[in-house]
């Protein structure tokens, strides 16, 4: 186990030290001078952090590439109101120095209660043809291991083991209370179409190392691959209602919302155009916590600059907290003759013409 995590930055600020990390994203970059310089985004399962290396940089240009592991010397200080940290030394690791459990980010909930939770959820479902195609995909042993563990994206929200059914969880808890203030909306429906909407993810993302797409997911896309599950798992489901297959498809292609996000269809039914607000405000809230998280130990309450959302977010709750007093100072003790009183001041005389 490591002992230091991007995590500890706060309690390290100004200090050298020595840790390991895996190589999120590698860049090359010229000074002013043209010589180059090393930019990196460093990772382990506690967050992400900037780094650079701006001497002896020849030395280690060609040593390693992106999603290694590096032994890294340095030291953390803070830029623009963020950590970052100076690279002195790194070298590559090798597999057998890893302990990959130390790297990737994990939910801190506990997987089997998430998992019953959306069991609990199923158990409750009325139509037994929606209720048979989700319990199916739950019991086949190699999905349901998968849907345990795989992030829900690669960085813009649950984006750590188990972040898809985390953020399925989430979900299907929004749906179904939803469900109760619009009684026209088919809560089944709906919720087999939460528990479809990313499964596709399980194949799209891989995280053994890092989390980075399959050649299947760059090609394809977790929509298209959702489609094929469905297709397959269909098949082992006699009876099937082929009209509600079609409405599950169309909550599958249409979830993005919109064009420009992926989507090639709109929601054209109340329970896809539902699925698609619910996701979206889930995902946004989750990057929101995530981004208060990374920045819990910078001043102030607004962030920096969001990239998924496109703006700086304001910390309300560090906002509205109450402000620390400024600390007085206390009047220097005073000796006994400066408590006596000075004499007035004399005005000067002038002689006469002057």
């Amino acid at each position: 186990m490591k002992d230091f995590y991007i995590g500890d930055c706060a309690r390290h600020e100004n200090k050298v030290i020595t840790s390991t990390f895996v190589v999120v994203v590698k860049q090359i970059k010229p000074k002013k001078t043209g010589e180059p310089y090393i930019a990196l985004t460093l990772g382990d399962r506690s967050g992400q952090i900037e780094a650079k290396m701006w001497d002896n940089v020849e030395d280690v240009l060609e040593a390693f590439e992106q999603d290694d592991y590096l032994k890294i010397k340095g030291l953390i200080n803070k830029y623009k109101n963020r950590f970052q940290l100076t690279i002195h030394k790194l070298r590559k690791l090798g597999d057998s120095e890893i302990d990959f459990a130390d790297y990737l980010p994990k939910t801190a909930r506990d997987i089997d209660e998430l998992w019953q939770a959306l069991a609990g959820f199923v158990s409750t479902f009325r139509n037994p043809h929606l209720k048979t195609l989700v319990e199916a995909f739950m019991a086949d042993p190699e999905i349901s291991a998968a849907y345990r563990n795989a992030p829900a994206a690669k960085t813009l929200h649950h984006a750590y083991i188990g972040g898809l059914l985390d953020h399925v969880v989430s979900l299907f808890r929004s749906c179904d209370l939803i469900c109760t203030n619009y009684p026209q909306i088919n809560r089944d429906l709906l919720l087999t179409g939460a528990f479809l909407h990313d499964i596709g993810k399980i194949h799209e993302l891989t995280y053994n190392r890092s989390f980075s797409y399959t050649t299947k997911g760059q090609l394809l896309g977790h929509m298209i691959i959702e489609l094929e599950m469905l297709q397959a798992k269909l098949a082992l489901v006699p009876g099937f209602p082929s009209e509600l297959k079609i409405l599950l498809e169309h909550l599958i292609i249409s979830h993005h919302g919109q064009y420009d996000f992926g989507s090639p269809k709109l929601p054209m039914f109340p329970e896809a155009l539902m699925l698609h607000y619910l996701d979206d405000l889930d995902s946004k809230m989750e990057a929101m916590r995530a981004q208060f998280e990374r920045e819990a130990t910078s001043d102030g309450p607004w962030t920096s600059y969001n990239a998924s959302l496109g703006r700086p977010l304001l910390n309300t709750e560090k906002f509205l907290a109450p402000k620390k007093p400024a600390p007085v100072e206390e009047p220097a003790q005073s000796s006994s003759t400066d408590t006596e009183e000075a004499p007035a001041p004399v005005a000067p005389i002038l002689e006469p013409g002057r």
